[in-house]
């Protein structure tokens, strides 16, 4: 039986990620765990994460688990989610400035406060609901339509620094990067425990990826 290791470092829902997971595939062994040997044995690691970013790296950092995302990045599949997707760029410009873990160049900025539709009706921040995604090729995307619909509740949003890392966009109103994928991590914005059928079947795609391109 193949096995994921949810990071737990105190943020976020993680028994809602658990258990979508496990609805995904009933035959994956899940445990949410802070525990570095639980996590380096692991076939696969998910990273969410809600909340603010200064109090997401603190707890990573004073828990030693910061270290070991970086490690586990490079040796296995890693997804992260939200917060967990953000926590990878090298920054966040949130709370003044944060470090973040550089897994992927680039910086995370937030929404302007006058975002506007293209019928001129005021867009609020955070960016809350469903919107669609516009996938580039990647096996987490297998059986998942183009421009299929995610839910999203965030206030900030990723830069990356090089373009290949952009592996699918959504639009509030102009395009930004949702999606995020670099050798053996894959990493989105939104959230695939509450995007019924299409976050199932991505959670499904990752517990299946050996995490070759």
């Amino acid at each position: 039986m193949s096995s994921v290791a949810v990071i737990d470092y105190g943020m976020g829902n993680l028994h809602s990620i658990a258990k979508a997971l496990q609805h995904a595939d009933s035959g994956v062994s899940v445990q949410i765990s802070a525990d570095p040997n639980v996590i380096r044995g692991a076939d696969r690691v998910v990273f969410p994460g809600v909340g603010a970013i200064r109090d997401c790296m603190r707890a990573l950092h004073d828990s030693g688990l910061a270290e070991l995302i970086k490690e586990v990045s490079q040796a296995k599949p890693l997804l992260g989610i939200c917060l967990g997707m953000q926590a990878l760029l090298t920054d966040n410009e949130e709370n003044d400035g944060v470090a973040c873990l550089n897994v992927f160049p680039g910086h995370v900025r937030r929404f302007a406060d006058d975002l506007q539709d293209a019928e001129g009706n005021r867009l609020k921040v955070p960016h809350m609901g469903w919107n669609r995604v516009n996938q580039r090729p990647h096996p987490l995307w297998h059986n998942i339509p183009q421009d299929s619909r995610f839910y999203f509740v965030h206030s900030y949003f990723a830069v990356p620094d090089r373009a290949e890392h952009c592996i699918a966009t959504s639009d509030y109103p102009d395009p930004f990067t949702c999606a995020l994928a670099k050798d053996k991590v894959f990493a989105v914005q939104f959230h695939p425990e509450k995007s019924q059928t299409v976050g199932l079947q991505l959670l499904r795609n990752f517990l299946h990826w050996d995490g070759v391109v």
